[in-house]
């Protein structure tokens, strides 16, 4: 082999880009200072177009097909090296492939909360997060204004941009939507679409990127107030609470007769606390109703009216009290005479215990019939 095959062999003559990672945006072809021959052969595969940079000024772009280079097919290139004529030497120049295929399994989320004021709750703080889609479309754009010399720039390059944009456009999305909370799922959808569309504006011109498709998953509150909307739902579900609290009680005091002793002073405690709740649960216990109205009158039976409280003077002494069943069983066994004194709250003084109904009958009562021929 002479010199000038040695050297003609060391020259690149098939330009092209196989990708199999499924998430590089933009990779630089590798020249290891070796020139590019006159006639290569540049190959563009479908999802992908390549970008020739000369001296750091983008030259010709290729969309996806089978290219020889040359004057004829380098129009920019040509320019720019003053090839009026054609040439036959090797030249140098940087290759940039482009992906513009989807990368489909991107994530977003705000990693802080964003706080809002809702019509319903008052000001609260939400957190969201969902999926999106990426594409280059103009990969002029792109070299020009994020990859720059990178020479293999994938997605996870450009994901921290595209999450901080998403989050500041959800943010003001979600500020200006006006949206009740407890409305907020019903509205992915469409929330998802303006959000999409909002962040294309930002990145189709300006970065040559495009986003075709963006998904809230979830927007969700804070934990605290998610389990006061659970107790919410669930005392909407119970309805009459009152009610609810009586039947559980019940319900507890089956129970309790069913599974017998065992529980001694215990069970009685929680049988008459259980007993106290009822009653404070009952209609008019809680107080008064609205607009000032008297509390409901107790549906229990009225409480047993007081027992006469008897006493009785005895050597000089007041014995008592003593119940008027009391005072009746002593006139029978003649412990208390029709003579003895006696008073209850209510007498002016002590009067005999034979004056007064309904002591008097009860003398009558003891006194035995005359005996029959006497």
């Amino acid at each position: 082999m002479g010199l000038f095959d040695f050297i003609q062999s060391e020259l690149i003559d098939i330009v092209e880009w196989i990708d199999d990672t499924k998430h590089t945006l933009v990779w630089r072809f590798p020249r290891h200072d070796n020139e590019i021959k006159n006639g290569a052969q540049l190959i563009v595969r479908p999802g992908q177009m390549a970008v020739f940079v000369y001296q750091g000024e983008i030259a010709d772009v290729y969309p996806p097909g089978h290219y020889e280079l040359t004057t004829a097919n380098m129009p920019v290139m040509t320019s720019l090296q003053g090839w009026k004529y054609g040439f036959d030497s090797p030249f140098k120049a940087e290759v940039y492939f482009v992906s513009t295929t989807q990368i489909t399994d991107m994530k977003w989320g705000t990693p802080n909360p964003i706080m809002l004021r809702d019509p319903e709750f008052g000001p609260i703080r939400l957190r969201a997060f969902g999926t999106y889609s990426l594409k280059a479309i103009e990969p002029k754009a792109l070299l020009k204004e994020i990859v720059g010399t990178d020479g293999d720039f994938s997605s996870d390059d450009i994901n921290t941009f595209m999450r901080s944009m998403i989050q500041s456009t959800f943010a003001d999305l979600i500020g200006s939507s006006k949206i009740a909370a407890l409305d907020l799922a019903s509205n992915y959808a469409a929330l998802g679409e303006t959000l999409r569309k909002s962040v294309v504006e930002r990145i189709d011109d300006e970065y040559g990127l495009d986003c075709p498709a963006l998904f809230i998953v979830n927007i969700s509150l804070p934990e605290s107030v998610e389990k006061a909307l659970d107790t919410r739902t669930s005392m909407g579900v119970i309805g009459d609470l009152n009610r609810f609290q009586q039947y559980q009680m019940g319900q507890a005091m089956t129970a309790a007769a069913e599974g017998g002793g065992g529980g001694g002073a215990a069970d009685g405690l929680g049988l008459g606390l259980g007993v106290a709740m009822a009653g404070r649960m009952l209609p008019g216990a809680m107080g008064g109703v609205a607009g000032g109205a008297a509390p409901a009158a107790a549906s229990g039976p009225p409480p047993v009216p007081a027992a006469d409280a008897w006493y009785v003077a005895v050597a000089g002494e007041s014995k008592g009290p003593y119940t008027t069943a009391q005072m009746q069983s002593g006139i029978a066994s003649s412990e208390v005479s029709a003579e003895t004194l006696v008073w209850k709250q209510g007498m002016p003084s002590w009067v005999a215990a034979g004056t007064i109904a309904p002591l008097s009958a009860a003398f009558a009562q003891s006194t035995p019939p005359p005996i029959p021929g006497s």
